[in-house]
């Protein structure tokens, strides 16, 4: 459950397909995780897990693997 709303909050916010979501998928690697939408993405995650991250975790929020581990903490 969890893994499949972190995996289609991804989808949704960076408008990528579902196989596009792997553990290496990491921020300005793929060219729709820019900036902008690393913003949109913070927005659909806050959403979808009903949380609000502290800026020092959008900071470090790098890759899918980071973001699973940081939406881990508030979840928990």
């Amino acid at each position: 459950m969890f893994e499949d709303k972190l995996k289609q909050a991804f989808v949704n916010a960076l408008s990528i397909e579902e196989n596009e979501v792997t553990g290496e998928l990491a921020y300005s690697q793929h060219p729709k995780w820019d900036s902008t939408a690393h913003m949109v993405l913070i927005a659909e995650l806050e959403s979808s897990f009903d949380i609000m991250l502290d800026t020092d975790d959008i900071i470090d929020m790098s890759s899918y693997q980071k973001a699973g581990e940081i939406i881990q903490k508030y979840i928990a």
